[in-house]
């Protein structure tokens, strides 16, 4: 008997299918011989060819019917509610147990891992526990939460950690909220206990998860690596403390996990997450691990990375920031994103002093940019004077400003600490800015005051720094040097619309007041005034963070910097980039 499982409207090809069977065709045939009705054997042989072609091709089709409604490694909530009753399905409830309690899908098997714990276990105890939710080879196990949310990822995680093959292993896209705004049923009735299943852990899969060891190396190498934090910005950047230091692990990506999610819980598009990623330049050739708190929201991007995009090196970090704290060697932790564009005094009379140029180990230019009469009363050892004026003046001419720096000593490949006496100034900021447009590798700003430095007892001098051959040994003269200018474009801009971002552009009026020769398109006013303390340091990632959110500037955009004084928007745009925003500019003129 041939049996298959076709639709409904096929019920008369299953019957007349079901009505011939080998033994039938057999008997018919050979009458038909002994009849010697050759026409008759040959209709009987095509006709049952005929039927066993159709119901082979119906045969490849099936499996297609029944995969709409699974994409990848998410089902929908009009494939789950076809297949709720299907006993090869196996439904896992990840929710806190009050949201299971108060309402779930019928047939949901309540699994809290608030309750249960993430943190590690004997795998007998783990393999008795999948198997007392009916786990087995071969089943499909369908996963939800009440949507939007990171406990269904973080219990894949672990199926698929223990060795459950990735192709069983499926996401309900937009949980309880989705299945609930299509007028699907919930219930409070306890799922009756299932009969146990035979799911036996066998081989633990160690490629997607990462150790501290692994993580920490990982972390001093940003061009290969990529840190992906599913944190919010609140607990990003030290508003928010749970552990002994806020913050953030160093060179790590925000990227929150509610920013992998549409308004409606389901996740959001490979387009647009690819969009997302490309923006924040996280790309698939990097190897990825994804962080957090306490590894449970890092679940979110490694699903999505991993299992929607396809990209091959992502790792889980399950010890996360609550490993990284504990670490007997106190690691650091940041608040800003980029901390080493400011420079203390303690650091710089170290690396930029006296000892460590005499062992050849300073790899630190100096760059005062007060006027001369201010350097001549008084200046940091081995600081080169470069007035403001010359790089207000040498904006778009990079070759004169190269020629400038060359007899100084000024090294492309190595650091410049812009100093102005007085913390981040408009002065500095503009520095900074021409400084990074020309395609200097490395530029820093000094926030400290020339008075912070002589009040700690450190060295000022009113004799110009040497340039030129090294007379003797011990001569500390900076060496002449060819300084090869790589003009970066799109960092300032004349016109708004030479660039073109992933996201749209944003202005971002930097002055006491909005210009009066507004932009073409969203304005938003964060005064570069609002973002400073009194003494010229930025304020507090946290405090900069409301601010900028208050104003109105998103996550995701082109930034464009403007007023009617350039050097206001620099300051803004130094603020940004220590934030890590990373598509900024500064428009040059608004006159």
């Amino acid at each position: 008997m041939l049996y298959l499982l076709l639709p409904e409207n096929n019920l008369v090809l299953i019957q007349e299918i079901n009505r011939i069977n080998s033994n039938q065709i057999t008997f018919q045939i050979k009458t038909a011989k002994m009849k010697k009705n050759k026409k008759t054997v040959m209709l009987m042989i095509l006709r049952y060819r005929f039927l066993a072609a159709i119901a082979f091709c119906l045969l490849l089709v099936q499996p297609l019917v029944a995969q709409e409604g699974i994409k990848g490694n998410l089902v929908s909530v009009t494939w789950l509610e076809k297949n709720l009753k299907n006993a090869d399905v196996v439904l896992l409830d990840a929710s806190p147990t009050p949201i299971y309690t108060a309402k779930h899908i019928p047939g949901a098997i309540s699994y809290d891992i608030f309750t249960y714990g993430v943190r590690e276990m004997p795998v007998a105890e783990i393999e008795k526990r999948y198997q007392s939710w009916g786990i087995s080879r071969g089943k499909k196990i369908v996963m939800y939460d009440q949507g939007g949310t990171f406990m269904a990822t973080r219990l894949f995680f672990s199926l698929h950690y223990y060795g459950f093959p990735s192709t069983e292993l499926f996401i309900l896209d937009g949980g309880l909220s989705k299945w609930q705004e299509s007028g699907l049923p919930v219930t409070k009735e306890p799922t009756p206990v299932p009969k146990k299943g035979s799911f036996t852990i066998s081989k633990i899969n160690e490629l997607i998860r990462a150790e501290l060891p692994e993580f920490l190396t990982a972390s001093g190498d940003p061009q290969n690596n990529v840190l992906l934090e599913a944190l919010d910005p609140d607990w990003h950047y030290g508003g928010l403390q749970f552990f002994s230091k806020p913050g953030h692990i160093p060179n790590a990506i925000m990227l929150s996990g509610d920013d992998f999610y549409n308004p409606d819980k389901t996740f959001k598009s490979d387009e647009e997450l690819k969009k997302i990623l490309a923006y924040l330049n996280i790309s698939p050739e990097q190897h990825i691990y994804t962080t957090c708190g306490g590894g449970i929201a890092a679940s979110v991007p490694f699903f999505a990375l991993k299992f929607l995009l396809d990209y091959p090196m992502v790792k889980l970090y399950p010890g996360s920031q609550l490993e990284w704290v504990s670490d007997q060697r106190e690691l650091p932790i940041w608040t800003y994103d980029a901390p080493f564009l400011m420079r203390e005094s303690q650091w710089l009379q170290f690396w930029g002093g006296q000892t460590a140029r005499m062992y050849g180990i300073s790899n630190i230019n100096i760059v005062d940019v007060r006027p001369v009469v201010a350097y001549n009363q008084g200046h940091l050892p081995f600081a080169l004077n470069i007035p403001v004026d010359i790089f207000t003046s040498n904006i778009n001419n990079p070759g004169k400003l190269a020629e400038i720096l060359s007899p100084m000593g000024v090294n492309v490949d190595q650091e410049i600490v812009v100093f102005s006496g007085e913390g981040l100034t408009k002065d500095a900021a503009l520095a900074f800015l021409v400084l990074e447009k020309l395609g200097q590798k490395k530029v820093s700003v000094f926030v400290n005051s020339m008075g912070e430095w002589v009040k700690l007892g450190l060295t000022v001098t009113k004799d110009s720094t040497a340039a030129g051959p090294k007379k003797e040994s011990g001569d500390l003269s900076m060496l002449p040097t060819n300084y090869s200018s790589g003009f970066r474009e799109g960092i300032i801009i004349d016109d708004t619309k030479s660039t073109q971002g992933h996201y749209p552009k944003v202005f971002i009026a930097s002055g006491k007041n909005i210009p009066v020769k507004g932009q073409e398109g969203k304005v938003v006013h964060v005064p570069y005034s609002d973002l400073l303390n009194t003494d010229g340091t930025p304020k507090a990632a946290k405090d900069i963070w409301k601010i900028l959110s208050k104003a109105g500037v998103p996550r995701y955009a082109e930034l464009v910097c403007f007023s009617d004084d350039p050097s206001e928007s620099a300051v803004n745009y130094f603020i940004l980039k220590l934030m890590g925003y990373p598509d900024i500019k500064v428009l040059k003129y608004n006159r």
